[in-house]
Protein backbone atom coordinates (compact mmCIF):
# COMPACT_ATOMS: atom_id res chain seq x y z
CA UNK A 1 0.00 0.00 0.00
CA UNK A 2 1.82 3.59 -0.78
CA UNK A 3 0.60 6.35 0.72
CA UNK A 4 0.82 10.36 0.75
CA UNK A 5 -0.88 13.47 2.40
CA UNK A 6 -1.74 14.39 5.73
CA UNK A 7 -3.51 12.03 8.08
CA UNK A 8 -3.27 9.32 4.94
CA UNK A 9 -4.36 6.29 7.09
CA UNK A 10 -5.44 5.58 10.21
CA UNK A 11 -5.39 2.22 11.84
CA UNK A 12 -7.47 1.33 14.80
CA UNK A 13 -5.74 -1.18 16.99
CA UNK A 14 -7.76 -3.24 19.20
CA UNK A 15 -6.87 -3.11 22.84
CA UNK A 16 -8.35 -6.07 24.68
CA UNK A 17 -6.58 -5.86 28.08
CA UNK A 18 -7.29 -8.77 30.51
CA UNK A 19 -9.06 -8.23 33.62
CA UNK A 20 -7.77 -6.44 36.54
CA UNK A 21 -5.72 -8.61 39.52
CA UNK A 22 -8.14 -9.45 41.87
CA UNK A 23 -7.38 -7.97 45.29
CA UNK A 24 -5.02 -5.17 43.96
CA UNK A 25 -3.63 -3.81 46.46
CA UNK A 26 -3.76 0.34 46.69
CA UNK A 27 -0.79 2.48 46.67
CA UNK A 28 0.73 3.64 49.94
CA UNK A 29 3.58 5.46 50.23
CA UNK A 30 4.94 6.59 53.55
CA UNK A 31 6.98 9.64 52.88
CA UNK A 32 6.25 14.22 52.05
CA UNK A 33 5.92 13.11 48.49
CA UNK A 34 5.68 10.50 45.86
CA UNK A 35 4.94 9.99 42.07
CA UNK A 36 4.45 6.86 40.25
CA UNK A 37 3.90 7.28 36.04
CA UNK A 38 4.48 5.05 33.07
CA UNK A 39 7.29 5.64 30.96
CA UNK A 40 6.42 5.30 27.83
CA UNK A 41 3.29 7.50 27.86
CA UNK A 42 3.73 9.62 30.90
CA UNK A 43 0.59 8.40 32.02
CA UNK A 44 0.51 9.22 35.91
CA UNK A 45 -0.57 6.54 37.96
CA UNK A 46 -0.06 7.86 41.41
CA UNK A 47 0.84 11.24 43.17
CA UNK A 48 1.22 12.41 46.32
CA UNK A 49 2.29 16.47 47.04
CA UNK A 50 4.20 16.21 43.57
CA UNK A 51 4.69 19.74 42.90
CA UNK A 52 6.09 20.83 46.79
CA UNK A 53 9.12 22.00 46.20
CA UNK A 54 11.71 20.11 49.08
CA UNK A 55 15.11 19.10 49.30
CA UNK A 56 16.13 16.38 47.12
CA UNK A 57 19.72 15.60 48.04
CA UNK A 58 21.61 13.49 45.61
CA UNK A 59 18.81 12.94 43.13
CA UNK A 60 19.99 16.22 41.73
CA UNK A 61 22.59 13.91 40.01
CA UNK A 62 20.07 12.71 37.86
CA UNK A 63 20.34 15.99 35.92
CA UNK A 64 24.04 15.82 36.01
CA UNK A 65 24.03 12.99 34.65
CA UNK A 66 21.60 13.88 31.93
CA UNK A 67 23.99 16.71 30.98
CA UNK A 68 26.47 14.52 30.37
CA UNK A 69 25.49 11.98 28.69
CA UNK A 70 23.95 14.77 26.37
CA UNK A 71 27.58 16.27 25.86
CA UNK A 72 28.83 12.83 24.15
CA UNK A 73 25.71 12.97 22.05
CA UNK A 74 26.38 16.22 20.86
CA UNK A 75 30.57 15.61 20.28
CA UNK A 76 31.64 17.81 23.04
CA UNK A 77 32.83 14.91 25.59
CA UNK A 78 33.84 11.61 24.73
CA UNK A 79 33.78 8.48 27.31
CA UNK A 80 37.30 7.89 26.54
CA UNK A 81 38.31 11.06 27.21
CA UNK A 82 40.55 11.56 30.23
CA UNK A 83 39.71 14.61 32.46
CA UNK A 84 42.37 15.97 35.04
CA UNK A 85 40.53 16.38 38.39
CA UNK A 86 41.45 19.37 40.16
CA UNK A 87 41.86 20.38 44.06
CA UNK A 88 38.47 21.66 44.29
CA UNK A 89 36.56 18.55 42.62
CA UNK A 90 38.58 16.06 44.40
CA UNK A 91 38.03 17.57 47.69
CA UNK A 92 34.57 17.37 47.78
CA UNK A 93 32.95 15.76 50.65
CA UNK A 94 30.35 13.35 51.04
CA UNK A 95 29.93 10.20 48.56
CA UNK A 96 32.90 9.98 46.80
CA UNK A 97 35.61 7.57 45.22
CA UNK A 98 38.39 9.48 46.36
CA UNK A 99 39.77 10.82 43.15
CA UNK A 100 43.64 11.91 43.37
CA UNK A 101 43.89 15.52 42.37
CA UNK A 102 45.87 16.39 39.23
CA UNK A 103 45.39 12.73 38.27
CA UNK A 104 43.55 11.79 34.87
CA UNK A 105 40.63 9.73 34.82
CA UNK A 106 38.11 8.56 31.70
CA UNK A 107 35.02 9.88 31.24
CA UNK A 108 33.32 6.97 31.18
CA UNK A 109 34.34 5.54 34.95
CA UNK A 110 33.70 9.38 36.64
CA UNK A 111 29.92 9.21 34.66
CA UNK A 112 29.56 4.86 36.48
CA UNK A 113 30.93 6.29 39.60
CA UNK A 114 28.20 8.43 39.44
CA UNK A 115 25.70 6.19 38.70
CA UNK A 116 26.79 3.28 40.88
CA UNK A 117 28.00 5.06 44.32
CA UNK A 118 27.00 8.62 43.76
CA UNK A 119 30.09 10.09 43.94
CA UNK A 120 30.14 13.57 44.34
CA UNK A 121 33.61 14.19 43.46
CA UNK A 122 33.20 12.57 39.83
CA UNK A 123 29.93 15.06 39.47
CA UNK A 124 32.83 17.88 40.57
CA UNK A 125 35.07 16.70 37.62
CA UNK A 126 32.31 16.46 35.06
CA UNK A 127 30.81 19.75 35.62
CA UNK A 128 33.84 21.50 35.68
CA UNK A 129 34.90 19.82 32.28
CA UNK A 130 31.48 20.42 30.39
CA UNK A 131 30.77 23.64 31.88
CA UNK A 132 33.87 25.32 32.32
CA UNK A 133 33.05 25.54 35.87
CA UNK A 134 30.64 24.26 38.53
CA UNK A 135 28.70 27.56 38.66
CA UNK A 136 28.35 27.72 34.76
CA UNK A 137 27.56 24.11 34.34
CA UNK A 138 24.56 24.63 37.04
CA UNK A 139 23.40 27.65 35.03
CA UNK A 140 23.06 25.00 32.37
CA UNK A 141 21.58 22.42 34.28
CA UNK A 142 18.69 25.46 35.48
CA UNK A 143 18.33 26.32 31.64
CA UNK A 144 17.71 21.92 30.91
CA UNK A 145 15.27 21.76 34.04
CA UNK A 146 13.04 24.69 32.58
CA UNK A 147 13.32 23.05 29.01
CA UNK A 148 11.55 19.70 30.13
CA UNK A 149 9.01 21.24 31.92
CA UNK A 150 10.78 21.29 35.18
CA UNK A 151 9.15 24.37 36.48
CA UNK A 152 9.21 23.71 40.20
CA UNK A 153 13.18 22.76 40.20
CA UNK A 154 16.06 24.68 40.99
CA UNK A 155 19.74 23.74 41.09
CA UNK A 156 22.32 25.15 43.59
CA UNK A 157 25.19 22.60 42.45
CA UNK A 158 25.45 19.54 40.82
CA UNK A 159 25.97 17.51 43.54
CA UNK A 160 23.19 17.81 45.77
CA UNK A 161 24.87 18.71 49.31
CA UNK A 162 23.22 20.99 51.36
CA UNK A 163 23.33 24.66 50.04
CA UNK A 164 19.95 27.50 49.76
CA UNK A 165 18.32 28.77 47.65
CA UNK A 166 17.93 24.65 46.11
CA UNK A 167 14.91 22.39 45.61
CA UNK A 168 12.76 20.27 43.29
CA UNK A 169 9.50 18.11 43.45
CA UNK A 170 8.67 14.29 42.49
CA UNK A 171 7.14 15.47 39.13
CA UNK A 172 10.03 17.03 38.18
CA UNK A 173 12.62 14.08 39.35
CA UNK A 174 10.18 11.84 37.23
CA UNK A 175 10.47 14.27 33.85
CA UNK A 176 14.34 14.00 34.51
CA UNK A 177 14.80 10.59 34.83
CA UNK A 178 12.22 10.19 31.92
CA UNK A 179 15.01 12.17 29.92
CA UNK A 180 17.81 10.41 31.57
CA UNK A 181 16.52 6.64 30.79
CA UNK A 182 16.63 7.63 26.67
CA UNK A 183 20.11 6.77 27.30
CA UNK A 184 21.13 3.31 26.65
CA UNK A 185 24.79 3.85 27.78
CA UNK A 186 22.86 4.24 30.88
CA UNK A 187 21.51 1.24 31.75
CA UNK A 188 25.50 -0.03 31.22
CA UNK A 189 26.59 1.47 34.63
CA UNK A 190 22.82 1.51 36.41
CA UNK A 191 22.61 -2.48 36.55
CA UNK A 192 25.67 -2.95 38.63
CA UNK A 193 25.96 -3.88 42.01
CA UNK A 194 29.38 -3.91 43.39
CA UNK A 195 32.50 -3.25 41.43
CA UNK A 196 35.79 -1.83 41.78
CA UNK A 197 37.36 1.48 40.87
CA UNK A 198 40.61 1.63 39.72
CA UNK A 199 42.71 5.07 40.11
CA UNK A 200 45.57 5.45 37.44
CA UNK A 201 47.90 4.60 40.42
CA UNK A 202 46.59 1.43 41.22
CA UNK A 203 44.43 1.76 43.75
CA UNK A 204 40.68 0.78 44.02
CA UNK A 205 37.98 1.78 45.65
CA UNK A 206 34.81 -0.07 45.97
CA UNK A 207 31.56 0.87 45.01
CA UNK A 208 28.15 -0.46 45.73
CA UNK A 209 24.89 0.16 44.14
CA UNK A 210 23.08 2.70 46.57
CA UNK A 211 19.95 1.66 45.00
CA UNK A 212 19.21 -1.78 46.71
CA UNK A 213 16.25 -2.34 44.20
CA UNK A 214 18.67 -2.81 41.12
CA UNK A 215 19.50 -6.38 43.36
CA UNK A 216 16.30 -6.54 44.95
CA UNK A 217 13.36 -6.14 42.80
CA UNK A 218 12.19 -7.93 39.86
CA UNK A 219 12.74 -5.62 36.50
CA UNK A 220 14.65 -2.39 38.28
CA UNK A 221 17.51 -1.69 36.22
CA UNK A 222 18.15 1.84 36.94
CA UNK A 223 17.33 4.73 39.62
CA UNK A 224 19.23 7.07 42.04
CA UNK A 225 18.93 7.52 46.02
CA UNK A 226 19.62 10.49 47.86
CA UNK A 227 19.44 11.74 51.83
CA UNK A 228 20.44 14.81 54.27
CA UNK A 229 18.95 15.25 57.02
CA UNK A 230 17.03 18.54 55.40
CA UNK A 231 15.71 16.13 52.30
CA UNK A 232 15.49 13.28 54.72
CA UNK A 233 15.40 9.75 52.32
CA UNK A 234 14.76 9.85 48.80
CA UNK A 235 15.01 7.76 45.96
CA UNK A 236 13.93 7.68 42.07
CA UNK A 237 13.93 4.66 40.55
CA UNK A 238 12.73 2.63 37.22
CA UNK A 239 12.02 -0.33 36.54
CA UNK A 240 10.75 -2.99 33.55
CA UNK A 241 8.67 -6.18 33.17
CA UNK A 242 7.15 -6.96 29.84
CA UNK A 243 6.50 -4.37 27.73
CA UNK A 244 5.77 -1.83 30.51
CA UNK A 245 8.52 0.44 32.05
CA UNK A 246 7.51 2.48 35.57
CA UNK A 247 9.19 5.80 36.83
CA UNK A 248 8.59 5.92 40.72
CA UNK A 249 9.57 8.68 43.06
CA UNK A 250 9.87 9.21 46.53
CA UNK A 251 11.15 11.97 48.75
CA UNK A 252 11.43 12.53 52.40
CA UNK A 253 10.99 9.33 53.65
CA UNK A 254 11.69 8.77 57.54
CA UNK A 255 14.25 5.82 56.63
CA UNK A 256 16.27 4.19 54.04
CA UNK A 257 13.95 1.30 53.90
CA UNK A 258 10.71 3.27 54.22
CA UNK A 259 11.84 4.52 50.46
CA UNK A 260 12.49 1.28 49.16
CA UNK A 261 9.31 -0.32 50.33
CA UNK A 262 7.17 3.25 49.46
CA UNK A 263 8.95 2.34 45.69
CA UNK A 264 8.01 -1.06 45.49
CA UNK A 265 4.48 -0.20 46.79
CA UNK A 266 3.86 2.28 44.00
CA UNK A 267 5.15 -0.13 41.60
CA UNK A 268 3.72 -3.67 42.33
CA UNK A 269 0.22 -1.68 42.30
CA UNK A 270 0.98 0.12 38.92
CA UNK A 271 2.24 -3.53 37.79
CA UNK A 272 -1.10 -5.38 39.17
CA UNK A 273 -3.35 -3.10 38.27
CA UNK A 274 -2.25 -1.88 34.45
CA UNK A 275 -1.05 -2.92 31.17
CA UNK A 276 1.49 -1.64 28.42
CA UNK A 277 0.16 -2.69 25.07
CA UNK A 278 2.65 -2.62 21.98
CA UNK A 279 0.80 -0.88 18.86
CA UNK A 280 4.01 0.62 17.17
CA UNK A 281 7.83 -1.00 17.48
CA UNK A 282 10.97 0.92 16.61
CA UNK A 283 12.31 -0.57 13.65
CA UNK A 284 9.85 -2.66 12.36
CA UNK A 285 8.35 -1.51 8.59
CA UNK A 286 4.79 -0.58 8.74
CA UNK A 287 2.68 -2.05 6.08
CA UNK A 288 2.59 0.74 4.01
CA UNK A 289 5.26 2.50 2.07
CA UNK A 290 5.21 6.45 0.76
CA UNK A 291 5.73 7.82 -2.77
CA UNK A 292 8.58 10.16 -3.69
CA UNK A 293 8.50 12.58 -6.51
CA UNK A 294 11.39 13.34 -8.21
CA UNK A 295 13.27 9.50 -8.30
CA UNK A 296 13.07 6.52 -10.45
CA UNK A 297 12.77 5.00 -6.99
CA UNK A 298 8.56 5.51 -6.73
CA UNK A 299 8.40 4.61 -3.40
CA UNK A 300 9.91 4.19 0.10
CA UNK A 301 9.41 1.37 3.46
CA UNK A 302 8.98 3.45 6.49
CA UNK A 303 9.59 2.60 10.04
CA UNK A 304 8.80 4.66 13.70
CA UNK A 305 11.76 5.89 14.80
CA UNK A 306 10.45 4.89 18.58
CA UNK A 307 8.23 2.01 20.30
CA UNK A 308 4.62 3.32 21.24
CA UNK A 309 2.17 1.63 23.58
CA UNK A 310 -0.88 2.28 24.57
CA UNK A 311 -1.10 2.14 28.81
CA UNK A 312 -4.57 1.28 30.28
CA UNK A 313 -5.97 0.02 33.73
CA UNK A 314 -6.58 -3.80 33.72
CA UNK A 315 -10.61 -4.64 33.16
CA UNK A 316 -11.48 -0.70 32.16
CA UNK A 317 -12.68 -0.39 28.50
CA UNK A 318 -9.87 0.93 25.92
CA UNK A 319 -9.81 2.03 22.62
CA UNK A 320 -6.65 2.64 21.23
CA UNK A 321 -5.85 3.89 18.13
CA UNK A 322 -2.44 4.64 15.31
CA UNK A 323 -2.74 7.16 12.94
CA UNK A 324 0.14 8.29 10.81
CA UNK A 325 0.52 11.52 9.12
CA UNK A 326 2.79 11.62 6.14
CA UNK A 327 3.79 14.62 4.77
CA UNK A 328 2.26 16.13 1.54
CA UNK A 329 4.73 16.22 -0.50
CA UNK A 330 8.88 14.16 -0.08
CA UNK A 331 10.16 14.54 -3.01
CA UNK A 332 13.74 13.08 -3.73
CA UNK A 333 17.03 13.28 -2.71
CA UNK A 334 15.44 11.32 0.69
CA UNK A 335 18.37 9.67 2.73
CA UNK A 336 17.62 6.56 5.17
CA UNK A 337 16.63 7.98 8.18
CA UNK A 338 14.65 11.08 7.38
CA UNK A 339 11.74 12.14 8.87
CA UNK A 340 8.67 11.64 6.61
CA UNK A 341 5.92 11.95 9.22
CA UNK A 342 4.64 10.84 12.03
CA UNK A 343 2.87 8.18 14.04
CA UNK A 344 0.73 9.05 17.20
CA UNK A 345 -1.12 6.62 19.41
CA UNK A 346 -4.46 8.29 20.93
CA UNK A 347 -5.77 6.54 24.33
CA UNK A 348 -9.63 6.49 24.70
CA UNK A 349 -9.46 9.55 22.55
CA UNK A 350 -6.37 11.05 24.05
CA UNK A 351 -3.00 11.62 22.78
CA UNK A 352 -0.98 9.48 24.45
CA UNK A 353 2.41 9.23 23.16
CA UNK A 354 4.14 10.30 19.50
CA UNK A 355 6.92 9.09 17.36
CA UNK A 356 8.66 10.61 13.80
CA UNK A 357 8.08 7.90 10.80
CA UNK A 358 11.50 7.30 8.99
CA UNK A 359 12.66 6.68 5.54
CA UNK A 360 13.30 3.02 5.74
CA UNK A 361 15.99 3.13 2.60
CA UNK A 362 17.01 6.43 0.33
CA UNK A 363 16.06 7.61 -2.78
CA UNK A 364 18.23 9.84 -5.19
CA UNK A 365 17.02 12.71 -7.64
CA UNK A 366 16.69 12.09 -10.96
CA UNK A 367 19.67 12.05 -13.14
CA UNK A 368 20.10 14.25 -16.33
CA UNK A 369 19.71 10.11 -17.86
CA UNK A 370 17.15 9.23 -15.68
CA UNK A 371 14.83 12.14 -16.36
CA UNK A 372 15.72 11.47 -20.09
CA UNK A 373 15.05 7.22 -20.42
CA UNK A 374 11.64 7.74 -18.27
CA UNK A 375 10.68 10.69 -20.80
CA UNK A 376 11.54 8.11 -23.71
CA UNK A 377 9.38 5.67 -21.94
CA UNK A 378 6.36 7.75 -21.63
CA UNK A 379 6.96 8.89 -25.05
CA UNK A 380 6.47 5.44 -26.38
Amino acid sequence: MILAGLAAATITVAAAFPPRVAGAEEVTAECKAAYLADYDSGTVVYAKNETERLPIASMCKVMTLLLSFEAVDDGALAYDEQITVSDNAAGMGGSQVFLEANCQYPVSQLMKSIVVCSANDSCVALAERIGGSESAFVDRMNERAQELGANDTLFANCTGLPKEPQYSCAKDVALMLRALLSHEKYFEFSRIWLEDFTHPDGRTTSMTNTNKLIRFYEGCDGGKTGFTNQAGFCLAATAKRGDMRLISVVIGAESSDKRFESAKNMMNYAFNAYESRKLVEAGKPCEFSVSVRGSKIKEIGVMPEHTLTAFAKKGEKTDAEVRYELKEDVKAPVQAGDCVGEAIVYVNGVESGRTNLLAASGAERYSYGDAFLEGAENWN
